[in-house]
Order: C-alpha cells, then structure tokens, then sequence
C-alpha cells in the first residue's frame, strides 16, 4: 500500500514557516543557536521565537503543546480535509517526545508557575491527548518516547495503523522543548558542547540542545511526496554511548533502503543525525561509509538547529521534505560546523552551502538514533 505525507508544519531555531526555514537552511545560518543561563548554567540552545498560540486548558497548557498546536496550524485545512473525509474516527495521533512539559513541573517546583499547573501537562502522551482533543478526533491518539529516535519511531506506528485498516490518515510527528532536565542530563554525561556544535568537526566536543515541532498528515491519498521506506534496530550496547561500530545503525539504513525498494545510488541525499558528539559522529561516519562510500551527498542540520532530541526525527524528515517539494535546482542542506573537517573520520561527502545537484532531487533518506542504541532510518521521494 501506497502512503503520501500530504502536508508538514514545522518550527525549530531557524524559523516558524517552511519557507523561512528552508531559505535559512540552505544559506546555512546558524543565529538560531543562542546563549542562555535560563536553565541554571550558561548554554548554547536552538530557541523558538516569536509568539505561540495560547492554550486555555490547565490539563494542556505547556509550552510543548504551543509548539504542536503552532505546527498544526501550518496543516490544519489539510487535517480538516481529512477529518471531513473519513470521520473524526479514522484520523489518528501519533507523536513522538521526550520532554512533553517537563518545564512545567520544573517551574511549579520552582514556584515560579501560576496555580494553572497540572501534573497531565508533563505526562508523556500529553501532546497526542491533546491534538486529539483540540480536533475531536476518536480515532487511537499516543506518543511513543524512545529518546532521540521518538518522533522517528512515530511513522513506523502511524504506518501500521493505516496498513492495518484501524486509520485512513494519520497526523504523525513530534514536539520538545527546552527544559532544565534535558540540558543538565547532558551535562552530567559531558556531552554538551562548550560553544556552537561542530558536526563532523575535527574539534567538536558535544551537542547544542534546541526545541521543535514537527507534524506531517500521513495517508493514503497521493500526494507529492510518499514514504517509501522505515528501518528500525536496537543493538542495546550501552545506556548513552553509540556501538562503534555501528552495526545496528547500518542494518537501520540498510533496512529503510530494502522496505522501499532502493538502492544506495539511488538515494540524493542523506540527513545525518550527526550530533557533533565524538562518539556519535565517529560512529556514523564509518556506517555511513561503509553501506554508501563517499557517494551521496550529505549533511548535519544540527549545526543550525540544536540538537531536537525527541523531535529530531520528525523535523529532519521535514527538511527532506523541503527539499522534495520546492526545490528545483536541488539544493542541498549544507554541513555547518565552522571547523574543519575531522580527517580523521571515514570519508564522507559532506555538503557544503551553496551545493546543488544541479536537478530536482528524487529520494531523501534521514537517520535518528538514541539512547540504548535505538535507531531509525526513513526514506522518502518526490513522486
């Protein structure tokens, strides 16, 4: 069965609207990333400005779910196509998070939050409860929470529902937001950058945590753009450190390429999780390297946007996206790390700003992994 990702809504560092974050992207601007101390200690984040939608309900009312519900908006006379279609009982709700409203519960213990506080806004499935209740809708509504791969794991869930006859569409993505608890916990593993991130970089040392969200309609009626292909692994080498080498992560790939019927050549580009870690990127160059060469164009858009952790995976598919539909020369996502290349990593052939393919680009390919060596790999294409 053919499925179609209809629509996509995003915000991350680098704009509220898909036009303004696919210019930015691709002039390879990284003003996104900010200094803060808001959340105890001084920090590089990828920050959302600008004004979110208000939320009236206390049971909702967290900044996780203004991101999502910002999203939405971008998508809504798409949903309410749909909704229209087949019922509010054949439109489904998955997402991915690993945050929710954390920030909440951390500014209530603080004292610092008004009396509108209500543990539900932290809850995990907060964001699909939501969603689903703002839209009526009665269709199944979850989120899955696997770490940096959530959001990611989220099409694979949001795929079955449809294939198995339970959803007609489904509006699938992700959402986190900054919170004292993510920025912290990545301290504590000496895995935040002491400045901006460098994916790939020969002095990298750690990654810049942002906030996104990222909100796709995914259904069976055709659309410019299909999902092709989902590989997912879970090699569970270590609570927090990557396998070196990176088997699992090949057999994701390797796996999203073989459900959608391609092969390495035939993919144009590849958006690397590359999280600016050294662990991390040490051990995707050499997977990468090893199913693909130094073929395929790729590149890290973290270096723009912070890493999205539980919503990572859902954006960077919403860059391909990007990339898919309104691009005609074939521009590509470069790598920025403003530091040279690490020559000691496996060759890759990493974007540069101002790369294009010279044509519009046909399959896109992205890679999420997360904690306990937890990775997808997903596959999309212009049709």
């Amino acid at each position: 069965m053919k499925l179609y990702l209809n629509d996509v809504g995003l915000l991350c560092a680098v704009g509220n609207s898909r036009a303004e974050i696919l210019k930015r992207l691709l002039s390879g601007d990284r003003s996104g990333l900010v200094a803060t101390s808001e959340f105890g200690f001084p920090a590089i984040v990828g920050q959302v400005t600008g004004d979110l939608p208000e939320i009236d309900s206390p049971f909702y009312a967290c900044r996780n779910n203004q991101l999502l519900l910002a999203a939405l908006s971008q998508i809504k006379p798409t949903v309410d196509s749909m909704i229209a279609k087949f019922g509010c009982h054949r439109v489904g709700v998955v997402l991915g998070t690993s945050t929710s409203g954390v920030r909440n519960t951390e500014l209530a213990l603080a004292g610092a939050l008004s009396k509108q506080f209500h543990y539900k806004q932290q809850q995990m499935g907060a964001g699909a409860d939501f969603l689903a209740a703002h839209l009526g809708l009665t269709a199944p509504a979850y989120t899955i929470s696997t770490a940096c791969s959530s959001s990611g794991k989220a099409f694979a869930s949001a795929r079955r529902l449809i294939n198995l006859g339970v959803c007609d569409a489904v509006i699938v993505g992700g959402a986190d937001s900054l919170c004292s608890l993510t920025l912290h916990g990545f301290a504590a593993l000496e895995s935040l950058s002491t400045g901006y991130c460098k994916p790939f970089g020969f002095h990298r040392n750690g990654i810049n945590i942002g906030e996104a969200a990222s909100l796709f309609v995914l259904s069976k009626e055709p659309a410019a753009v299909e999902l092709l292909g989902i590989g997912a692994s879970s090699d569970a080498y270590h609570f927090s450190a990557p396998d070196p080498e990176g088997t699992a992560v090949i057999t994701a790939m390797q796996l999203a390429l073989n459900d959608a019927g391609k092969q390495t050549d035939e993919v144009d580009y590849l958006n690397l999780h590359g999280t600016a870690t050294l662990l991390n990127d040490a051990m995707e160059s050499k997977a990468v390297n090893a199913l693909f060469g130094s073929r395929v164009a790729a590149s890290s858009s973290k270096g723009m946007t912070g890493h999205t952790l539980g919503a990572a995976a859902a954006l960077e598919l919403g860059f391909c996206w990007l990339l898919l539909t309104d691009n005609e020369q074939g521009a590509l996502i470069p790598n920025i790390n403003d530091d040279e290349l690490d020559s000691e990593l496996p060759s890759l052939n990493l974007a540069q700003q101002g790369t294009t393919l010279g044509r519009s680009i046909t399959v896109c390919q992205s890679n999420s992994f997360a904690f306990g060596g937890n990775n997808v790999s997903i596959v999309i294409a212009r049709v």
